[in-house]
């Protein structure tokens, strides 16, 4: 058939890249600030030359009367794997003569007369800039593989630390959950309460949610880890003394699995029931409907105890469980990279923190993208500005695929 091989086999080892989790690490990747700036690199634009002169020869290929049937359903696969690539390349390389268009009517275009067009000219740049940007960004989704998980409904659990900061931990921690809480409505998902467990004085020890709504794996992916939070506290002696404080709670984010990815044998469990502790209404310590569940072979336990029926807590600690017990095997799956629950959970150390939320300063600073955001209460209301937050980390996973993947590619070609 004559096919280019070597271009065919190039996408296969991008389906691997980033397969759960992705390395925020690499120091000199701080330079792609934005998937405009990695558009501009060489090997880059020589690796998408590739692959648009490939999607032509396959194309041609594809006219050809002496192909079986094997080799028409090989070529239609790569047909469709490299169009939208193709035809994403083409539209970036027609914006970009674009800015080039304009940029040089824009040096002509410098005497007072011309003051207006030259705004005019101007404000066109600034327009096909952003263009260009949405248009690089939707390239490199092109090329980043979309994970198993993306689509897949969460178990997100948050718990204030244990070390460090004490009831400021706990008022954190609530603060974090009904941030999610209100992220999910702000993105229109459901958010259905498993566990609820509050602390003494307003705040919270432990919860856990089970959210399902479209790509929510795919948003909330990268908040699983250790957060730390630095603020003034309002009542004791801290407060009068102006003296801050520094606290960390944890959040993991589970793919919720379907039912057939894990098997629980009955025998294998112990269940429970007892009298819920937690906000729920007036059903709350009247009678045994909450529901705790051990996996005997791991020794995982869960609970339940939001809904006024136990079969019901039942049912949402099952859930729970699987997704607990398909993160197991996960893990192992990947055992040879880093796994999601070491990198999301750590040892809750401040160390290991993701985020800092500095009430004194209000600022947010995300650790990994070196991203700082200002107004804490815009982020903590879980709407448009944790929204902002969130896609700059997906934009920086993605670039960050796409460069690892080069990378490999010209350790490949070069015989390293």
């Amino acid at each position: 058939v004559g096919l280019h091989n070597h271009g065919f086999q190039r996408l296969k080892p991008l389906l691997d890249t980033a397969r759960f989790t992705l390395s925020f690490n690499s120091q000199h990747r701080k330079n792609h600030q934005d998937s405009q700036a990695l558009w501009k690199y060489e090997a880059v634009q020589k690796y998408l030359e590739s692959l648009s002169k490939e999607y032509q020869q396959v194309s041609h290929q594809l006219s050809a009367h002496s192909l079986n049937d094997f080799e028409q359903r090989t070529l239609r696969r790569r047909c469709a794997d490299l169009s939208p690539i193709a035809a994403a390349f083409q539209e970036i390389k027609e914006a970009e003569r674009e800015v080039q268009e304009l940029e040089a009517m824009c040096t002509e275009l410098d005497s007072r007369d011309e003051k207006q067009l030259l705004e005019l000219a101007l404000e066109e740049k600034e327009s096909l800039d952003k263009k260009m940007n949405m248009l690089c960004r939707k390239l490199f989704q092109l090329l980043v593989p979309k994970e198993k998980y993306d689509r897949s409904p969460v178990i997100l659990e948050v718990t204030a630390g244990r070390t460090t900061g004490g009831d400021i931990c706990q008022q954190f921690t609530k603060e974090m959950f009904d941030m999610y809480q209100s992220y999910a409505d702000y993105k229109r998902w459901t958010f259905d309460i498993v566990n609820y467990t509050p602390a003494e004085i307003g705040g919270l020890h432990h919860a856990a949610a089970h959210i399902s709504g479209e790509n929510v794996y795919r948003h909330l992916k990268y908040e699983g880890g250790t957060h730390r939070v630095q603020r003034i506290p309002e009542t004791g002696m801290s407060s009068r003394m102006q003296r801050i404080h520094t606290g960390t709670m944890s959040v993991i984010v589970l793919p919720q699995p379907e039912e057939i990815d894990v098997k629980v044998d009955p025998k294998d469990l112990r269940i429970d029931t007892f009298r819920a502790k937690g906000a729920g209404g007036q059903h709350v310590n009247k009678t045994d409907s909450a529901v705790r569940i051990v996996h005997l072979p791991t020794g995982l336990a869960v609970e339940c105890q939001q809904e006024r029926s136990q079969q019901l807590n039942k049912e949402m600690a099952l859930r729970t469980l699987r997704a607990k017990l398909y993160q197991q095997v996960v893990e192992k799956q990947l055992s040879r990279e880093q796994s999601a629950r070491k990198l999301q959970l750590g040892t809750r150390a401040q160390s290991e923190r993701i985020r800092t939320y500095n009430f004194t300063q209000d600022r947010v600073t995300d650790h990994r993208i070196s991203y700082d955001a200002r107004n804490i209460k815009e982020i903590l209301s879980g709407k448009e500005a944790l929204d902002k937050l969130i896609n700059r980390l997906l934009e920086f996973a993605e670039i960050e695929a796409v460069t690892q993947y080069l990378e490999n590619l010209q350790a490949f070609e070069g015989g390293g």
